[in-house]
């Protein structure tokens, strides 16, 4: 038997060890969606820093409290294994580019109080998740679960023709992250070893970065206030602690359900926007948020529907 634990489907029968890791599961993911529903407060008080440089300490401290982990944890020898082996290495590098791009995107929206669009895009992503299932996982999809996807893609569609323009920020990030989530479950590595060398893969570029900055007196870092500066090393650990999460979660549940358990990032989210920060949930929007959510509470019924139908083997 493998050393890596398989994914858990409601929809298959389970015995009690598969019980056991679904349940494991869903406490990771429920860890992971709830902090990243509050980092927009975290980034809110970074304000101050271009997204480029945020980006970079992110990546910066997340291989420092990662590697901590991996040493506490005795996961070293782990994490030499992948190296070495090139597929590996090779699906953590293109997972690595994946992760940058949705950290990028989604610090700059913060900073550009486009809050709500980010939440639009954590919407998206569990019917991203269950597209990208159906096609690369061979997860069959129902007729009423279809029926969701093309309400999804009618909110899309309708930003595009009535308003002529893509609500991009939102797609950048449900299919950066969906793709992220599909290449992390297919990969065999552990959470903790993964993680620290995709940001090891990045640390390079953020170093040459950073350099780069300070050479030109517009580094903040060290320049502004000592709780900026603090905040920046937090990145680390605001980072790593709900990828960490996700990734254990990735290999113990389904893809589904993964897509299922995304609700909660992108409702607190979308809370705070609309009460804390004061963004307009104007009429253009509120009819694309009604199609995505209609979606989703189509697919969560039938879900809910489909399951109790089903037998349930011990």
């Amino acid at each position: 038997m493998s050393q890596f634990s398989q994914p858990v489907s409601l929809a298959q029968p389970v015995n009690a060890s598969q019980q056991a890791e679904f349940k494991q599961g869903l406490w990771f993911a429920l860890a992971a969606y709830g902090l990243w529903g509050l980092t927009p407060v975290y980034f809110k008080q970074l304000e101050g820093i271009t997204p480029f440089e945020v980006l970079t300490h992110r990546v910066l401290w997340s291989v420092v409290f990662v590697s901590v982990l991996v040493i506490f944890s005795r996961k070293l020898p782990a994490v030499i294994a992948i190296i070495r082996q090139p597929k590996l290495l090779l699906g953590l590098i293109c997972t690595a580019g994946i992760i940058s791009i949705n950290w990028l995107t989604f610090i700059w929206a913060i900073g550009e109080h486009r809050i709500l669009e980010t939440s639009l895009g954590y919407f998206m992503n569990p019917l991203v998740s269950i597209f990208l299932g159906m096609i690369f996982l061979s997860e069959r999809l129902r007729p009423l679960q279809w029926l969701a996807l093309s309400l999804a893609g009618l909110g899309v569609a309708y930003q595009l023709i009535l308003h002529g323009s893509l609500p991009w920020v939102a797609l950048v990030l449900a299919f950066s992250f969906g793709f992220y989530g599909l290449l992390r479950k297919k990969i065999p590595v552990d959470a903790i070893s993964g993680l620290l060398i995709e940001t090891v893969i990045m640390l390079p570029a953020a170093l040459v970065y950073l350099f780069w900055l300070a050479q030109a007196g517009e580094l903040g870092f060290g320049h502004i206030t000592l709780k900026l500066d603090l905040l920046l090393v937090a990145a680390g650990l605001v980072t790593s602690l709900p990828l960490l999460f996700f990734a254990a979660s990735a290999r113990r549940l389904s893809l589904t359900m993964i897509g299922f358990m995304q609700y909660l990032a992108p409702s607190i989210t979308f809370a705070l926007a609309v009460t804390l920060y004061g963004e307009t949930l104007d009429s253009s929007k509120l009819i694309t948020f009604s199609l995505i959510w209609l979606a989703l509470i189509l697919f969560s019924l039938e879900g809910f529907w489909f399951q109790k139908k089903k037998p349930i083997c011990s």
